[in-house]
C-alpha cells in the first residue's frame, strides 16, 4: 500500500492535472492524471516536461 503523496505545483491542462511530489524513496516524481469521469488515465514521470507533454496529448477514450 502506498503512502498518501503531498502534491505541489499542480496545474491543469484540459481535463488532466499535473503535479509534483516525492516518492517513497525521496525522489521527485511528476504525475499526470485525468479528472474526466470513467477515464482512469494516470502515469508517473521522471521529468516535468514529460508529464506536461502527456497531459497535452492525452485523449480520453470515453466520450
Amino acid at each position: 500500500m502506498s503512502a498518501r503523496r503531498r502534491f505541489r505545483r499542480v496545474v491543469r491542462i484540459g481535463p488532466v492535472q499535473v503535479g509534483t511530489a516525492y516518492d517513497g524513496r525521496g525522489r521527485e516524481k511528476h504525475t499526470a492524471a485525468c479528472t474526466a469521469p470513467r477515464c482512469g488515465f494516470s502515469a508517473d514521470y521522471d521529468s516535468r516536461a514529460a508529464a506536461e507533454l502527456a497531459a497535452r496529448t492525452h485523449r480520453c477514450p470515453v466520450r
